[in-house]
Formats: structure tokens, sequence, C-alpha cells
């Protein structure tokens, strides 16, 4: 009986071991990796990039020839744009404590509107003093968006709001109309850009490459360019200062 019960030991601990070694296999051996059918992924498309009118910056080795040639006092205009659009590389709405008569922010930058003071200085018109000086006799009657009791020669000239009532006032206001022979060269036009902010441009004799438009010399975020934007916006002003009646500039009109 002794015998019988030793073998049956030894035949548990046989199986024991057995299995445990059965078990140790099984945990060691790896998983095995379901790999799913391959499937074809559409490759994305490059981002269309719609080129500007001009290399940019754009830089012409000469004035860029006009059609129909303006005379010269808004040539003169309307070159000052493309000189602008030369050193003018960025954009920056801070507030600038700004000499007068005549102040300015570095040249390198800027926002829309300084583009249209530059150009009309170059007609010998200082807007940040016509501004101004028109803002002291009827401050009431421009836009109260910005909490000021009174005029403030730093920032009211850079703002479109008041350049456009300034214009208004003056009397230099013409229809809005998406026909873009009703916008000649050294005329203004502000915008509503989608953001809700006003925008302002000065026309330019050179036309897109269908012919169909006058260009648009203005910084809506990367400097002053030069760029085919007329119809671009919704329109909310149309202003023609510099009538292409008059004589050679003098910086001398019939209004002022």
């Amino acid at each position: 009986m002794r015998l019988i019960s030793l073998f049956y030991d030894l035949l548990l601990i046989l199986l024991f071991a057995l299995l445990s070694y059965w078990v140790a296999q099984q945990l060691l051996r790896p998983l095995p990796i379901e790999i799913p059918p391959q499937t074809s992924i559409p490759s994305t498309p490059p981002t269309q990039i719609e080129p500007l009118p001009f290399p940019w910056p754009f830089e012409p080795s000469r004035p860029p020839k006009l059609r129909p040639k303006p005379p010269e006092h808004i040539a003169q205009l309307v070159n000052s744009v493309y000189e602008q659009s030369k050193v003018t590389r960025s954009y920056d709405p801070a507030y600038v404590k700004l000499a007068y008569p005549n102040g300015d922010v570095d040249n390198s930058t800027g926002v829309c509107t300084d583009v249209v003071i530059r150009a009309f200085r170059a007609q010998g018109i200082d807007l940040q003093k016509q501004v101004h000086e028109d803002m002291r006799k009827a401050f009431k009657t421009y836009p109260k968006k910005w909490g000021l009791r009174s005029p403030d020669p730093n920032i009211d000239h850079r703002r479109v709001p008041n350049l456009m009532t300034y214009f208004d006032r003056q009397g230099k206001s013409l229809k809005v109309t998406d026909n873009p022979d009703d916008y000649q060269p050294g005329d203004l036009v502000a915008w509503e850009l989608p953001s809700g902010q006003e925008h302002i441009g000065v026309v330019l004799a050179e036309r897109s490459t269908d012919e169909a438009r006058p260009l648009i010399g203005h910084n809506v975020g990367a400097g002053t360019n030069v760029e085919d934007v007329l119809l671009a916006w919704p329109i909310r002003g149309h202003y023609r200062y510099f009538e292409p009646k008059l004589a050679a500039s003098t910086g001398k009109h019939s209004s002022h």
C-alpha cells in the first residue's frame, strides 16, 4: 500500500509539473496581432493660394503705366501708394502719440487709413489737421464708438468712420455702385469687412488682369499692397476728393 501511495504522489507531482509548464508556455507566447485589411486614404489636396496681382512685396523698377493716364496731381497721389508698397510691410493698429500737424507713425507700418493719409500728404493735404479742426467745430456729428469726450489728434484721423464722416461733411461723397467704371483713379472706397470692421483704400489707375476693375492700394493686415479687391467686400462709401478736372497738383483746392 505504501508503494501505491508513493506512486500516486509522484504521478500528482508529475501532472502538476506538466500543468505548470503548459501554463507558463501560454503566458510567454506572444499574442497574435490582427492587422485589418488596408484601405485607401485619399490624399489631401494642397492649399490653393490666390496669387497677388503683383509679386509681394511689389517693387516696380519704374512708376507703373497708368491706363488711362490721369492728370498729374492724381498721378502723383496714385504713385505715392505704389511707393508706400515698397516700405510699409506690416500692420499695427497701436495707439501712438503723434506730432501735430503732419504727425505719422513709422512708415514701415500703419493701418488702412495711413495709406490714405500718406497719399493725401503727397498732395499737400494733412488729414490729421483737417479732421481735427473739423471735429473741434462739429464733434457731436462724428461717431461715438470710442468713448471720447473731445477730439484726439493722435488717433481721430486714423479711424475709418471718422474719415467717412469728414468726407461726407466736405461734400466729397459719391453714389455707391457695383459698377467698376464708376471708380476713378484717386477715389477712395470704404468697405465693411466680414468681421464688421470698416476698411478704406485708394483706387489706382492700373486694372485687373481681365481689365474689368481698377486695382486698390490698401493695408488690410499685411502692409500696403496693390490688389484686385474693389468688389471683394460690401462697399459702404465712395469719395472723390481730388477732381480729375483740376490742374497739376499745387496742394490748393477750391474747397480749401
